[in-house]
């Protein structure tokens, strides 16, 4: 054994080795674990969390309105008027029920069927947990017709529960400023709060939510009867519908099932699901019964009524679906702290019958509708077996063989995918320079000529037809769809590398549905980036900038007032010289990179319907409204 490593280690091994974090302090150590992460997600489940405590109280019952401001110094407040955390001292911990449930993990009212049949704040951590990452947090309860106030910071209360004014009002105040120790940062974006605002009074029909960012004098008001329904309908801007949503609303066992379905005329599935709210990304049970029953129904009309004999799959019926699941579970199972995965094996049943009795029965009651759904069906079984030899063609039979790799790639030296990179480049003159300035052991190059196809308007035989998306694929190795597998992956970073002009930004986007839609993991994990070319190269003397934008042009001409330069613009990266590519763009040293990110699935989903989609009129309608507020933000 080698004496370095072994002097490293402690002499013994006893109780003083113990440590215990006593009160909030394991959430101010390990933050990720209770919100998933210290970055832009976890700042904002801070106001997720309140949120989701404000519906639990209307869920049971209590209040239905709730008022979010985002503040001018950085904090926010939710305001509820439900019944009001209760204040009076608890008999076993002789303290006020308020201060637990602020100081003490797990203490809440969520744990009682009696109080809450219906919660998503199962694990009762939430507003604690949002105590302990605040600088400071003002809590201000209107109960027993009186104001009770206590204040924190760090998670410590600083203050009493101190009685105030008396009120007839009912509910909860909560203003909290996040602890910019804690987090990468703690500016709060309105359009990521309002997407959740917006979500949670799609699935609770009546609720009034008011979101306000006092820093521009934003404002959104949301108030929907029509459920998931409406949902659906919000969900399908962009496409066209073949039919009004399918809905079901019904309860079995003490569990609430609400789906809404509607197929339109695009070749993508979107679904989303929920549980008591919380949207289930990574599926679980709910789902399941869900595909089994759309399947089966689906499957007994086509072959009883249209007189075929076919097998279809869930595979058959998912082109042009939009569905949203909710579902509210009385003592939902969920995989993981984050709640991303539902677990109740009972749940599949029930979703199950519920929808396949209720689909089925329509189906046979609108048989125009179901002739048309049918009619989608029976093509995309037809398409899947024609396709199924295509899409093998596509696949890698080793991640590192490079036999069968496009021609046009240029292949990098090392074989290890955790340190290569893939540019992905916008026509042969750009692509040759690129090939001649790179770093050759680990910076591998594909041309592309010209724009790829439309795969928001396209079939998956089609798509796969297309010779550039096809280089693509083999050239990445993880084929793509039900097929994908992140563990083939050749490279660790895929650099979109076009020309900074609109037929650029156009590519980049048809670049980016395609990765969206048909290899979404590659985005989620973060192996999507955008290269940031420069337009101007400026020659001061003998120095030369490069600057990527108009503004950063007119800052230096105006800093420079007088002196002589050279100014040269570039149209496209094939005006660059392999060196000047190579510094400005491809180098690591050097270069910027825009990385890809998803902060919100399904705004991003909608608004790809949007820009990729068949409704002209929508499209322009969103750019003539967000023309003049356009920013350069990550997707």
């Amino acid at each position: 054994m080698n004496d370095e490593n072994t002097s490293k280690k402690p002499a013994n091994y006893s109780a003083e080795h113990i440590t215990v974090l006593e009160g909030l302090s394991p959430v101010r150590k390990r933050p990720g674990m209770y919100i998933g992460s210290t970055g832009p997600r976890g700042l904002h489940q801070l106001v997720f969390e309140l949120l989701d405590n404000s519906i639990d109280e209307i869920q049971a019952g209590y209040g239905d309105f709730i008022e979010l401001f985002i503040q001018k110094d950085g904090g926010v407040t939710v305001i509820d008027n439900g019944r009001g955390i209760p204040v009076e001292l608890h008999p076993k911990y002789n303290k006020p029920a308020l201060e637990l449930v602020l100081t003490k993990l797990h203490a809440g009212g969520k744990f009682s069927k009696d109080l809450y049949k219906i919660s998503g704040g199962l694990h009762g951590v939430g507003l604690s947990v949002v105590n302990a990452l605040s600088k400071e947090l003002e809590v201000r309860v209107r109960r027993d017709g009186k104001t009770w106030t206590q204040k924190y910071e760090k998670g410590l209360p600083v203050t009493p529960v101190e009685k105030g004014l008396p009120t007839d009002e009912t509910g909860t105040v909560v203003i909290f400023i996040p602890d910019e120790t804690i987090f990468e940062t703690v500016n709060f974006e309105f359009d990521t709060i309002i997407s959740r605002a917006r979500e949670l009074a799609f699935l609770n029909p009546g609720v009034k939510i008011l979101v306000r960012d006092e820093r521009t004098g934003e404002e959104e008001f949301f108030h929907f009867e029509g459920g998931v329904a409406s949902f659906v309908k919000y969900f399908n801007e962009g496409k066209t519908p073949i039919h009004e949503p399918f809905f079901v609303s019904r309860e079995k066992e003490g569990v609430i099932v609400e789906i809404a379905i509607q197929y339109t005329k695009s070749y993508n599935e979107s679904l989303l699901s929920y549980v008591n709210t919380i949207h289930t990304i990574e599926g679980g049970t709910h789902e399941l019964g869900f595909r089994f029953a759309l399947t089966k129904a689906m499957g007994k009309f086509i072959n009883e009524n249209l007189g075929k004999d076919i097998k279809i799959s869930y595979e058959d019926c998912r082109e042009g679906l939009t569905s949203i699941i909710s579902v509210k579970v009385p003592e939902p199972q969920f995989e993981g702290q984050t709640k991303a995965k539902l677990g109740n094996t009972e749940v599949r049943g029930i979703v199950s019958e519920i929808l396949f009795d209720s689909l089925f029965d329509y189906l046979l009651k609108n048989p125009s509708e179901a002739k048309e759904i049918a009619g989608k069906i029976i093509f995309s079984y037809n398409t899947r077996l024609a396709a199924r030899n295509a899409k093998e063609l596509a696949r890698r039979k080793n991640a590192l063989d490079s036999f069968s790799l496009p021609g046009k790639l240029a292949d990098c030296s090392s074989k290890n995918p955790t340190s290569t990179e893939l540019f992905i480049v916008e026509g042969d003159s750009a692509g040759g320079s690129a090939k001649q300035g790179r770093d050759r052991e680990f910076q591998a190059v594909l041309p592309l000529r010209g724009k790829i196809l439309n795969v928001e308007k396209s079939r998956l035989d089609k798509i796969l037809q297309n010779k550039e998306i096809a280089s693509i694929i083999t050239s990445l190795g993880t084929n793509i769809d039900d097929s994908f597998d992140i563990k083939k992956l050749r490279y660790d970073k895929i650099i979109i590398m076009t020309d900074a002009d609109v037929d650029g930004a156009h590519i980049r986007t048809l670049l980016l549905t395609f990765f969206y839609r048909h290899m979404k993991v590659l985005i989620e994990s973060g192996h999507v980036y955008i290269a940031q070319p420069p337009l101007f190269k400026i020659k001061l003397g003998s120095k030369i900038s490069y600057l990527h934008t108009e503004q950063a042009l007119s800052e230096f001409l105006k800093a420079h007032q007088g002196a002589k330069y050279e100014l040269q613009r570039y149209k496209g990266l094939g005006e660059m010289n392999p060196s000047q590519l190579w510094e400005t763009t491809m180098n690591p040293e050097t270069r910027t990179l825009c990385s890809v990110n998803i902060e919100d699935a399904i705004e991003s989903d909608r608004l790809f319907n949007i820009l990729m989609g068949d409704d002209v009129s929508l499209r322009r309608e969103f750019i003539v409204k967000n023309a003049l507020t356009a920013k350069n933000i990550d997707v």
